[in-house]
């Protein structure tokens, strides 16, 4: 069986980079420690640190190994946590994984009415790419993923979508480029900067379809996939970009910017996936009903 000690001996040196820093924080002699890694080595057969010049540096086993130690001790962690809470203090931990293609403005106001909920929740959120995210839904470190899009028919994954809403898009500027760019819309956005979001959101097809149709050819600029990036680029004058219409006056108040156009032909929607068909936990439940009661008011 893994020998946990001899495993978490591995990851403070990895780390902190060196065994002299590792024993400060273990408060441990540096024999205790390159012995108790050193029978870890030999456990199985590899070697895992390097000696470069007077360096410590991984080998490929170590860099293959640090990931699954991180994530150990950090679950390790957070169950120390749990079982140290005094049962009348005790929270229900609520893990969100979130896709990054999701704006943060919309996934704040999503997860807002769980802050409100008489028992007391501790939230953790992640962001990722939606596959990785959905493989930890399915083996239960997540309690719910939320998406631009539902759960992919082609992953052999339990799970559950709900649609939490959908709204239209805006285009937001600068007051700089609005001045050149504003009238006349969406003729305006003929041949004009624009920044988009990457390959993997759903509303870069709608978009680009809905240019299509009306003939318009504007100037692609750059491409993001977190909305957080492709808004600071917008923020600077860079180019116009967009943004879920149901947070137009949050995206104006602050960065700055005016609002050139608005179009409903154009939608981008967001869901709630999780490995239960009727919802149960508390967490879920605020979100889901927070949506439809008070952010996308109009489904």
């Amino acid at each position: 069986m893994l020998n946990y000690r001899q495993l978490h001996y591995f990851w403070v040196v990895a780390k902190t980079g060196s065994i002299v820093r590792a024993c400060e924080q273990l408060n441990l002699t540096p024999q205790t420690i390159s012995g108790q890694i050193s029978l870890l080595e030999q456990t199985y057969g590899i070697e895992l640190f390097q000696r470069v010049g007077r360096q410590l540096e991984l080998t490929e086993a170590g860099r293959q190994a640090l990931p699954y130690a991180e994530q150990m001790f950090q679950l390790g962690g957070e169950l120390e946590l749990m079982l140290r809470a005094q049962p009348n203090e005790q929270q229900i931990l609520f893990r969100v994984g979130v896709a990054d293609v999701v704006p943060k403005s919309i996934v704040y106001r999503l997860i807002a009415p769980t802050m409100e909920l008489n028992e007391p929740l501790r939230i953790t959120c992640r962001e990722d790419k939606l596959e990785r995210l959905l493989a930890d839904l399915a083996i239960q470190r997540l309690d719910l993923v939320i998406s631009d899009s539902p759960m992919p028919s082609h992953l052999d994954i339990k799970g559950y979508s709900q649609k939490l809403g959908e709204c239209g898009i805006s285009f937001f500027a600068t007051a700089q480029l609005a001045a050149q760019y504003g009238q006349d819309f969406p003729r305006n956005l003929n041949g004009a900067p624009l920044l988009i979001p990457g390959a993997e959101t759903v509303v870069r097809s709608r978009l680009q379809r809905w240019f299509a149709e009306q003939q318009i050819q504007p100037k692609i600029v750059g491409e993001f996939d977190d909305s957080a990036l492709m808004q600071a680029f917008g923020q600077s004058g860079s180019g116009i970009f967009i943004g879920p219409s149901v947070i137009a006056d949050e995206v104006k108040r602050q960065y700055g910017v005016e609002v050139i156009g608005q179009t409903d032909a154009v939608t981008e929607s967001f869901y709630a996936i999780s490995v239960e068909r009727k919802v149960k936990h508390p967490g879920i439940v605020a979100i889901t009903e927070g949506a439809r009661r008070e952010l996308f008011t109009a489904l």
